[in-house]
């Protein structure tokens, strides 16, 4: 098992600073960022990123990724893309980079239920099924399209999308090829929507499971009510170990299922300084998959 940082989650660093940062905390990988963001005052999440590199003129930018993360003896655990399944042209772009930086897998989105505003966009009203069909059309394209470019491209459970599940998603993917597609299970987007208790879904998802994202959440009482007067909860990121999913059960189904492929983390909790929250996550997951049984390199440090 070999762990890494997606860069949504290291918003104050410069690409520089972040291949920097993690091989000397030592870790093994990292997942870039790559789409284009809005402006902020201050570096954030998802707008303002440092470490996200832009989809516009990302092929300009591909030689300098990879030199900075083969530089700093950091591997990919793949890249984080938000080219959505029906942009084809983006979605192609996406999987030559993948190629070109030998980072083997990149995340293709799925769109959001007809009932989820997105973004800036408002909720389509789409039926569910006309979104499922179509976006089962586009993972029929672009299972051929990875494999003319050798790479896989990977489903997120994401809540407020076609495949907050695990049954979801290989409902989508059934049939394709699990050497070009698969999907992404997601220990803290699973907190919100979607949760199927961990070894049968990853029993289910068999071949298709690709990548493990690990970060964590909590609801909690927003203090309002609804119209009926009850309670309305709201969901927040939360660090690892203080959130509602349980890391180490989580481990212990890897462990039985077998897994032993890339974690990475996107920790969007803010209550401890950047690289101390790093660090003490690459500290936290090593003792955590170590005691679940799951194989755990020595690492670089």
């Amino acid at each position: 098992m070999k762990f890494s940082v997606f860069t949504a989650s290291t918003p104050e660093w410069t690409p520089e600073e972040a291949v920097k940062q993690l091989a000397g905390q030592g870790w093994d990988g990292i997942e870039w960022r790559i789409t284009d963001q809005g402006d902020a005052p201050e570096p954030g999440f998802w707008a303002g990123n440092k470490a996200t590199v832009p989809l516009t003129g990302m092929e300009e930018n591909l030689d300098r990724i990879a030199a900075l993360t083969t530089g700093a003896g950091l591997e990919f655990s793949g890249i984080g893309g938000y080219a959505r399944c029906d942009n084809h042209a983006d979605v192609d772009r996406m999987l030559a980079a993948t190629a070109k930086l030998g980072a083997g897998q990149v995340r293709v989105t799925t769109p959001p239920l007809g009932t989820a505003a997105w973004g800036n966009e408002p909720a389509s009203g789409t039926p569910y099924p006309e979104l499922f069909a179509a976006a089962r059309l586009d993972f029929e394209w672009i299972a051929e399209r990875a494999a003319h470019h050798g790479v896989k491209a990977l489903v997120e459970l994401h809540h407020r999308t076609i495949t907050a599940s695990a049954s979801s998603a290989l409902r989508l993917l059934d049939g394709l090829d699990p050497r070009h597609v698969g999907v992404i299970h997601d220990l803290g987007n699973l907190l919100i929507e979607g949760q199927e208790d961990y070894l049968p879904a990853f029993e289910l998802l068999g071949d298709y499971l690709a990548h493990v994202h690990v970060k964590n959440a909590v609801w909690v009482d927003s203090g309002g009510t609804d119209e009926s007067g009850a309670a309305i909860f709201k969901n927040e990121w939360a660090p690892l170990r203080s959130g509602q999913g349980s890391v180490l059960q989580y481990f212990k189904a890897l462990a039985a299922f077998g897994y032993d492929g890339w974690v990475t983390v996107e920790d969007f909790s803010t209550e401890l300084p950047l690289a101390e929250r790093t660090a003490g996550n690459l500290d936290y997951l090593r003792a955590t998959a170590a005691l679940a049984g799951l194989p755990v390199p020595a690492g670089r440090r």
